[in-house]
């Protein structure tokens, strides 16, 4: 059935829009008058518009649908159907509640396709840019065990876990990064504009200038004479950089081997991965996904390719017979206690809570190592900043301590 998307009048003349489905013009005419709705204009929106492409482009930025829209959604979806109402009907409830235009039609098409036969899991994995696989895997897995509203449920705390997490870590790091942004731009401005200024009454009176002062006018006249070619260097190698770690395969594997291992924030970023690797393949094996599609799936949250090559690898012999925790411990992507906890968890059927364990320790130890690291990062960089900004008033003021010298 054709969704169509309206612009109207209410009885008393007030402005109205919206979205309707109906199987014409006429018959979606008919049924808005029905509602002491008056259309003005109405245009079909085909369900190829509403599907949400996996790219990016520069408009998806000012209308993309953020994951707490997709959580708020799925928490009251499961309220719906958990209250024993059926899912067309929970569905055209929540469309009315739903604010965002992108999310709004593509609900509408996805009530649309499930009132024509389709199963649910089905009708949303033709919008890959809202529903991720492994939201339509934990749905198919809710509808084939009959339990759909606990399976949301499950997404919802999932989905909310995670923005938790993101949330803490990006608080944390706000105010260092903030610093680091300010302070760099105002030691620009001032070896770069300020400090040339200064000097120049140095050389003017053909004075020798200690060795210091000689090597702050030697980087401010390169700053001045070079910054934009230093500044467009900069966005170049970014933009070269940032192709060949995202577009090329190999500059993705070195990417994430270099996340890895750089030093303190490679320890973090393998903390993250395997907590979203035991995370999500909790969530998946607790909803009824089989084992093996369950790490198909995960292999590709973890958002790294060197361990998302050992979960494949690891999925190969698990289909072969052999134990998860075996063969994830001959990966050494996997600390020790991580596959001791597994093997805990296959040996006494307590996988799912095993996982979840997992998964709390790791992420408690990442918002413990991230907020210990950012309460040094903050002197540590008040300290660097006061030394270039010392070194800078040092350079500048010994001349003038040596012309006082002279005049007495």
């Amino acid at each position: 059935m054709p969704v169509y998307e309206y612009k109207a009048l209410d009885i008393r003349g007030k402005s109205l829009k919206g979205i309707i489905d109906a199987d014409s013009v006429s018959a979606a005419r008919q049924k808005l008058r029905e509602t002491n709705i008056f259309p003005i204009d109405l245009t079909e929106t085909s369900g190829e518009e509403n599907k949400v492409p996996t790219g990016r482009s520069i408009g998806d930025l000012f209308k993309r649908i953020s994951l707490q829209e997709v959580s708020v959604m799925t928490r009251q979806l499961a309220t719906l159907l958990g209250a024993s109402l059926p899912l067309v009907t929970s569905l055209t409830a929540l469309i009315s509640q739903i604010t965002n235009p992108r999310l709004k039609k593509a609900l509408a098409q996805i009530k649309e396709d499930v009132n024509e036969g389709n199963s649910f899991a089905l009708s949303i994995s033709h919008y890959p840019g809202i529903f991720s696989t492994f939201y339509v895997n934990m749905v198919r897995a809710g509808e084939a065990s009959g339990t759909i509203d606990i399976v949301l449920e499950r997404l919802a705390d999932f989905n909310e876990s995670q923005q938790a997490l993101r949330g803490k870590i990006k608080a944390a790091l706000a105010y260092p990064i903030f610093m680091f942004l300010i302070g760099s731009i105002v030691l620009f401005f001032l070896t770069t504009f300020i400090v040339p200024k200064i000097t120049g009454i140095f050389s003017e009176m053909h004075q020798t200038l200690p060795g210091i002062t000689i090597f702050l006018i030697s980087i401010s006249g390169f700053l001045k004479s070079f910054w934009t070619a230093i500044v467009l260097i900069i966005i170049i190698g970014f933009i070269g950089l940032r192709y060949m770690f995202t577009k090329t395969l190999r500059g993705q594997y070195l990417w994430d081997k270099i996340k890895l291992k750089m030093p303190l924030f490679g320890s973090l970023t393998h903390k993250m991965a395997v907590a979203r690797f035991s995370r999500t393949l909790g969530t998946l094996l607790e909803s009824g996904v089989p084992m093996l599609t369950a790490l198909s799936i995960v292999k590709n949250v973890v958002n790294n390719k060197l361990i998302a090559d050992s979960i494949a690898e690891a999925s190969r012999d698990v289909e072969e017979g052999q134990n998860l925790s075996a063969t994830l411990l001959k990966s050494r992507l996997f600390p020790p206690i991580v596959t001791q906890m597994i093997s805990a968890g296959e040996q006494s059927g307590t996988l799912e809570k095993m996982l979840y364990k997992i998964a709390d320790s790791l992420e408690a130890e990442v918002e413990s190592n991230i907020t210990m690291m950012t309460s040094m990062l903050e002197p540590v960089m008040i300290l660097v900043m006061g030394l270039l900004v010392g070194f800078i008033v040092i350079s500048i003021l010994l001349p003038i301590f040596e012309m006082n010298q002279l005049i007495r």
